[in-house]
């Protein structure tokens, strides 16, 4: 350990000397208060190290020792239900010790060193083993089973591994590698939270994660181990968006970190999660959740910690072979961290004051999601998706933040705050928004839900742009001008946007969508249209073709149950094929 002296204190960051013996990235203590801290840049014995807590009242002169290792998260059982600040402290655990106020220097282990957990052997003593590994399992909730895995960098032949009730620090057993090594085993293994976790090979991302929100499935897919971001000014429904995502998109672990958001937020979460059924399970979503919390009053330099702490523990689940979902909220707040930090360092400036290495910093942790498979013999497959938030000021999204993520990122859900006011949820903006996971996904949709779906959905998104085209005229020279296809089409799309899009997050059953579902509802709006425009060539009667009853049953189509939409969806193009029929018969007539 080396120990060195305060010579300068700028708010989170501190400048020690005599700090020759530490490196880059090494987690120090700071002052009498023991502090955590973290190297961000040496100049000969000079240290710059930023604070994870209040440094008020520190002052040159007094100590900073260095632990030798670098900042690193605790991995194993207890992490599910769990509530952690931004450097994996458990903030229920802080409460106990020091009341509701948060104070500094508080020292709590991230994993609870109490509880016994029941440990299943899954391999034998002789059996060989490299890293990755599954050796046993331990049911952490009801939903979650986490597999222990063997640590990286070891391997060999197991000498002695029982089943069992075991604390986390516990030895479990022992595997002897070919050089004579002894290396222990424990439920609990450490990882230095700027190094992404290894994996044997990436996966293309062929197959969507399915989320029940028609907009976003429909239109502008997620991978399954994608990037997205979601942009857009304050008040747009960033937050609500993710929070839907955490509810019902098709991941087994939810891993939330709320990254310099108000606290009032990180309330509303902490409040609904516990108490929202899983839809999978039945039981409750932080079953199989875990929370960071780095709310805006916290110190600013946690939320750079906050950020890889996530994406550390989501990638451990992603090792076991499950598909987690991040949300980071939001990625503008870390960013001004960043700022803040680059400033006191004196670093020369980029675009907008933030740091020159704002957009690598923003890809090494994008880089870090995708579909994988994970090291061990039997060639599990992991997804990591990450969905990230960018608050930019105003709604400016060609400010740095949301630019550089825009770079790095496939999917953009671009949040419009003229669509929120209108009380349109989600108010992603149909024109705006892009993915560019549809073409890779389009065979996967073929062959899961319809291989009409990829027509169907181009359709839509022409019907859409269309429509945008036709308001201009409209609003030049009146609706009175529009041919009677063209007036069919916006009529159409208002069907699109009022029916479709438009998704109730507190309707039981319009809060998610299934796939089959949204292949239904989009065959119905098209199956009116095409029915519409051949009415119309033959009848020319347009008020009848606008104002037929089957229009208000396709828009309700979306508030039926699962177990009736097939007998509905029948029934309902049935009785189009029949509505249409009478029209053309009255005007023959």
């Amino acid at each position: 350990m080396a120990n060195g002296t305060i010579v300068k204190v700028s708010g989170p960051l501190v400048v020690a000397e005599g700090m020759s013996e530490a490196n880059m990235y090494d987690v120090v203590k700071v002052s009498s208060h023991e502090l955590i801290g973290e190297v961000i840049e040496m100049r000969g014995d000079k240290a710059s190290i930023q604070v994870y807590e209040e440094t008020s009242g520190l002052g040159p002169g007094e100590p900073v020792v260095t632990t030798g290792a670098p900042l690193s998260v605790e991995l194993g059982p207890g992490l599910i239900e769990s509530i952690y600040d931004g450097i994996q402290r458990p903030l229920d655990a802080i409460m106990e010790q020091v009341g509701t106020n948060l104070q500094r220097g508080v020292s709590v282990s991230s994993l609870n060193r109490n509880i016994k957990w029941h440990f299943d052997a899954v391999k034998d003593v002789g059996d060989s083993v490299s890293a990755g590994d599954i050796i046993g399992t331990v049911q952490e909730t009801e939903v979650v089973v986490q597999k222990i895995m063997v640590p990286y960098g070891v391997s060999g032949e197991i000498t002695d591994l029982a089943t069992g009730e075991y604390t986390v620090d516990e030895v479990i057993g022992h595997v002897k590698s070919p050089d004579g090594v002894l290396h222990e085993l424990k439920l609990m293994q450490k990882w230095p939270v700027r190094q992404g976790r290894p994996y044997q090979r990436k996966i293309s991302p062929d197959m969507p994660m399915v989320t029940g929100q028609r907009v976003i499935d429909t239109l502008f897919p997620i991978a399954r181990g994608g990037v997205a971001a979601v942009p857009g000014p304050f008040g747009s429904g960033k937050t609500v968006v993710q929070h839907q995502l955490a509810k019902w998109a098709d991941a087994d672990i939810i891993v939330y970190i709320g990254c310099g958001e108000r606290g009032n937020e990180m309330t509303d979460v902490l409040n609904e999660f516990p108490e929202l059924k899983d839809p999978k399970t039945g039981s409750s979503l932080m079953k199989r959740t875990v929370l960071i919390a780095n709310t805006s009053d916290m110190p600013v330099a946690a939320r750079e910690a906050s950020i890889y702490t996530g994406i550390t523990i989501a990638e451990y689940f992603r090792d076991m072979g499950y598909s987690v979902a991040l949300m980071a909220d939001s990625t503008s707040r870390w960013a001004e961290a960043l700022r803040e930090m680059s400033g006191r360092l004196e670093e020369m400036p980029g675009e907008e004051g933030y740091p020159a290495y704002l957009g690598s910093r923003l890809a090494q942790f994008y880089e870090r999601a995708g579909r994988v498979v994970a090291l061990g013999s039997d060639g599990r497959e992991g997804a990591l998706s990450v969905i990230g938030a960018v608050s930019p000021p105003g709604g400016d999204i060609s400010e740095p933040v949301a630019q550089a993520t825009l770079r790095i990122v496939k999917v953009f859900w671009g949040l419009d705050s003229s669509l929120a006011y209108k009380r349109h949820f989600p108010a992603i903006n149909w024109l705006t928004s892009y993915s560019l996971y549809v073409d890779s996904m389009e065979k996967w949709f073929a062959q899961n839900v319809s291989p009409q779906w990829p027509e169907c959905r181009t359709r839509l998104m022409r019907i859409l742009q269309d429509e945008a085209e036709l308001q201009e005229i409209v609003q030049l020279v009146g609706i009175d001008a529009l041919s009677g296809d063209d007036r069919i089409k916006l009529e159409v799309a208002r069907s699109v946007r009022e029916d479709y899009l438009h998704q109730n997050a507190f309707h039981d059953i319009d809060t998610f969508s299934s796939m089959k579902k949204q292949f239904y509802m989009m065959k119905l709006i098209l199956e009116y249209y095409d029915g519409a425009v051949e009415a119309f060539k033959h009848s020319g009667n347009l008020n009848s073709i606008i104002n037929l009853e089957e229009r208000e049953k396709i828009g309700r189509f979306k508030y039926l149950p699962e177990d009736t939409i097939d007998t509905e969806f029948k029934n309902i193009t049935d009785s189009l094929d029949v509505a249409f029929a009478n029209i053309a018969k009255k005007e023959e007539a």
